[in-house]
């Protein structure tokens, strides 16, 4: 079953996947994440309040505040008493290095969850081409392939 959550922007909405086994807290950061590294959140951009995303994909707010607080322990998101959760507008900085590491560590996480899932490599990069053209295609760019 999967529930969804229409934010200010026609872009970016939280999608749930309750078949996942993904916890419901790491879906919506995931998600807040992509939606900064596509482009579709963009900085500063105020999110849903935590009761507007409880009740909307009818989940509950300890959920939601779970994951708002997460965001900002990790700088992804700030919180501005009184009016509200935005994107953080500063950028993390970090090495080339680290930022190679960060990468392939992602990599080496995402392959295996992927191949946990029954996935081959090759529907993974298929679908991340995929991807990537329809992020390219939204912007306004050509797309590499």
């Amino acid at each position: 079953m999967n529930r969804s959550l229409q934010t200010v922007q026609e872009k970016f909405s939280f999608r749930l996947d309750l078949q996942s086994g993904v916890p419901v807290y790491r879906q919506l950061i995931d998600q807040v994440q992509a939606g900064v590294a596509a482009g579709t959140l963009k900085l500063a951009e105020q999110l849903p309040t935590v009761r507007q995303v409880s009740v909307d994909l009818a989940i509950n707010p300890n959920t939601v505040m779970r994951a708002y607080r997460e965001m900002e322990i990790r700088g992804i998101t700030e919180t501005q008493q009184g009016t509200g959760t935005f994107v953080a507008e500063r950028k993390v900085q970090r090495t080339d290095a680290e930022h190679d590491r960060q990468l392939q560590q992602l990599l080496s996480e995402f392959v295996a969850r992927a191949g946990a899932g029954g996935f081959t490599l090759t529907e993974v990069i298929e679908a991340l081409k995929e991807r990537a053209s329809n992020v390219d295609h939204t912007h306004g760019e050509e797309s590499a392939s």
